[in-house]
């Protein structure tokens, strides 16, 4: 879908809500197509229109259902407004989409990946202490809601995240991995389903954000706010506090982050030390999720190939995970 399609589909969304005529503006056109719009009361609203094939409808409500709870916790999150019909979601006529809209969520984000910070390391690891606690906010909050029966979400436990067929694909089969690298990876993956393993009958696990990446985090101030809930799952909540390292890991003030992160959200130090276990799976799962993206010879492709390689080299000589 490009750009052009993407501002038409927008469009037509936008008749399923009670909304003032608008351009919507594309934010990013990627999984999902992202549009600052206006919304019914005449705010600013952000409009999704939802990558096809990656969540159900029922997922779609069930995330906008969470969100809900989470903001009458008084969480700030962005927040679905319904549509004319009363529902959260509505199919966008010939574009094979599912077309979301919720409340604008204020800020800047917290970076970029792949691109240096423009904070200051103080304020990194003050900003990261804030994203901890934010993320433990987040799961406390989850655990309270009362959530409908069909409440679907897909779940990222051992076998989610490491067995035969990954939900995020089989990393160690990318195409830009040589025989060796694969056989490394393997035997990264082999070694973690023991960790995760010893680990499962002591975890917390529920709803958690799962891409609490620097993008998705946006600082207002010396507060956090997470946006993007499409990737939330049931999973090991250590696996939130890891995926916000997996851009930072290899910064020269990542055990820095990590452990104002750690502390942010309260984790006590044998929590805190498999933090690192939960990058290294992110890592791999993402060289898994880039797979049917992007073409063999893409240097995107290759990009995500190489960091689950070092990082798992790392991870399989005992070396300390962050830092560079």
């Amino acid at each position: 879908m490009n750009d052009a399609q993407a501002i038409d589909y927008a469009k037509a969304a936008l008749a399923a809500w009670d909304v003032p005529a608008c351009t919507p503006r594309l934010i990013k056109n990627r999984e999902n197509a992202v549009f600052e719009v206006t919304g019914p009361d005449g705010t600013r609203a952000a409009l999704r229109l939802h990558r096809p094939g990656y969540q159900t409808d029922a997922a779609i409500r069930s995330e906008l259902v969470w969100s809900l709870g989470l903001a009458q916790a008084t969480m700030a999150v962005p927040c679905p407004l319904q549509t004319r019909d009363g529902d959260v979601i509505t199919q966008v006529p010939d574009a094979r989409r599912v077309a979301s809209l919720v409340t604008w969520s204020e800020g800047e984000p917290l970076g970029e990946g792949g691109v240096p910070f423009t904070w200051a390391p103080d304020r990194q690891a003050q900003l990261y202490h804030a994203l901890g606690a934010e993320l433990a906010l987040l799961h406390r909050i989850s655990d309270t809601l009362s959530l409908p029966d069909w409440f679907e979400r897909p779940r990222l436990d051992i076998d989610g995240l490491l067995g035969e067929v990954p939900l995020w694909g089989r990393f160690w089969e990318n195409a830009a991995l040589t025989q060796g690298e694969m056989a490394l990876l393997q035997e990264a993956r082999s070694r973690l389903q023991g960790e995760l393993q010893a680990l499962s009958g002591d975890a917390d696990f529920g709803l958690i954000h799962a891409d609490a990446l620097r993008e998705n985090v946006f600082v207002q101030g010396d507060s956090v706010s997470l946006i993007d809930f499409d990737d939330g799952v049931y999973g090991f909540r250590l696996y939130d506090p890891g995926v916000a390292m997996s851009q930072n890991w290899d910064l020269p003030n990542a055990a820095e982050l990590a452990a104002a992160l750690c502390e942010g959200y309260g984790l006590d130090a044998k929590s805190a030390a498999l933090v690192p276990v939960f990058t290294v799976i992110r890592a791999l799962a993402s060289c898994g999720w880039c797979m049917p993206r992007y073409a063999p010879n893409d240097p995107a492709l290759i990009t995500y190939s190489n960091r689950a390689v070092k990082i798992a080299e790392r991870y399989l000589d005992g070396k300390p995970i962050y830092g560079a």
